[in-house]
């Protein structure tokens, strides 16, 4: 999740080779940085959250039936288009008109909840300037006021009175899972707790190289001073073996080293004390390092089994070969740093994200707080979604990275989750005629025209 930050079966794994931490916030009208798995990137001041996404609100009910269990569903099929591989934002992939949304499989209770977080990121939907080229922020002006009074019962009929779906590229969808990971720690260092969870490094410099030449814009790094130099910031193995010492406060100390890692990959969580009471933690920002997940790796070198490629498969096998389960972790020379939160978990927008609703995306292809309609073969997966969280690893057109929440459930089927299928962008209507008035494939036409901008 996010305030400023990055960073779950073939699912986890490849949220560690290809998902990692969580939300990352970005200041309006700037350009996410990309950074290695789910961790975030760090940026400034967040907007206050809207009534109901603070402390103390109620979380949105999704509508979403999800036990952990998969159940197979039928995909939509995409329109046939022949995919720009030189693309690289949203009008450049090029949209296709989808399918009308009132035939779409939506369920009143998953549309409200999609209209709730909809509402929600409705400031900021049309504050950002929307890198994926598709739309200004005066185009969500009409859904946005309209949303706010929708009668009970009326949230499907709002969307499609108020939305039209397209399809980015080839329409392709993948999409992961991640959720709010609980583990044992404490305040103060005890017998027991011994693995640092730490706070943002006084001497970790950023650097917006945009700053200093316009060929360099929207490019970002971190390092820190060494002399009259700047350079890498320590990596991992030199992190925990000692460089940080003196350099950046401890916020807390985890009971087990592998459970630290994982609440590093995740970006954010809830720290169980030992009096029983709970400390939220939220990605602040990561050494500048790239990300390498370990989930391939280990894969890659015949350590896990078939039927250990879940994230707790691979905790297991850390936790049984503890020497090379810390060589192997230390391979990932990321490292994120936290801070409290008095907040449920942040997306990247500064809002809270809500279990079976948020999901993380690439702001080049999606308009971040626009909903999206996933069509997928799990049936968990599909449905409605608004787009408020991004990840470093959630890259291009129709990737997704569905939120789960907290607990045990939300644990298995974020861990577990590895769905493919179609993912319809949801946009104001009209925006299909105003960026290609007259060269658009029809959904259904079976047309294999490339879909241009």
């Amino acid at each position: 999740m996010t305030g400023n930050r990055v960073i779950a079966s073939i699912a986890l794994a490849l949220a560690l080779s290809a998902c990692g931490g969580r939300v990352v916030p970005l200041a309006p009208g700037h350009t996410p940085v990309a950074q290695p798995g789910r961790q975030p990137v760090r940026q400034p001041a967040r907007p206050a959250p809207r009534p109901g996404a603070g402390a103390g609100a109620q979380p949105i009910a999704s509508g979403r039936a999800f036990d952990g269990r998969i159940q197979p569903a039928s995909p939509l099929p995409a329109a046939p288009v022949v995919a720009n591989a030189g693309a690289t934002t949203a009008a450049t992939a090029g949209i296709t008109a989808g399918p009308a949304l009132a035939s779409l499989p939506i369920t009143e209770a998953q549309a409200e909840a999609a209209r709730q977080a909809f509402v929600t990121s409705c400031p900021g939907l049309m504050r950002r300037t929307d890198a994926s080229g598709l739309t200004h922020g005066s185009d969500w002006q009409a859904a946005c006021t309209a949303a706010a009074s929708v009668p009970r019962g009326g949230a499907r009929a709002f969307f499609a009175s108020y939305f039209e779906a397209v399809q980015v590229g080839d329409g392709k969808a993948f999409a992961t899972g991640y959720y709010e990971p609980e583990i044992a720690a404490s305040r103060e260092r005890r017998t027991g707790y011994s693995v640092p969870i730490y706070a943002r490094p006084d001497d970790l410099i950023d650097v917006d190289l945009g700053k200093f030449s316009d060929a360099l814009k929207g490019k970002k790094i971190r390092g820190r001073v060494d002399g009259s130099n700047l350079v890498p910031y320590y990596d991992r193995a030199a992190i925990e073996g000692g460089a940080l010492d003196g350099r950046a406060p401890v916020l807390a100390w985890g009971a087990d080293e592998a459970a630290v890692f994982f609440l590093q990959i995740q970006g954010s969580g809830r720290l169980r004390l030992p009096d029983g009471s709970v400390m939220r933690v939220g990605y602040d920002t990561q050494n500048g390092r790239d990300y390498t997940g370990i989930g391939a790796l280990m894969k890659a070198r015949g350590l896990l089994q078939p039927g250990q490629t879940s994230m707790q498969g691979i905790v297991a096998w850390l936790r049984e070969h503890p020497a090379e389960g810390r060589a192997i972790m230390q391979e990932n020379k990321s490292f994120v740093f936290f801070r409290e939160l008095n907040t449920p978990p942040v997306g990247a927008m500064g809002y809270v994200v809500n279990g079976g609703v948020s999901a993380a995306a690439d702001v080049k292809y999606v308009p971040l707080g626009a909903p999206v309609f996933l069509s997928m073969d799990r049936q968990d997966a599909s449905g409605l979604w608004v787009a408020q969280d991004t990840g470093g690893a959630i890259k291009g057109a129709n990737r997704f990275d569905t939120y789960w929440g907290g607990g045990a459930v939300a644990e298995a089927t974020a861990g577990g989750m590895a769905a493919r299928g179609t993912a319809f962008l949801l946009l104001p209507i009209g925006t299909v005629a105003r960026l290609q008035p007259d060269r658009y494939t029809p959904y259904g036409s079976g047309s294999d025209a490339p879909a241009q901008p």
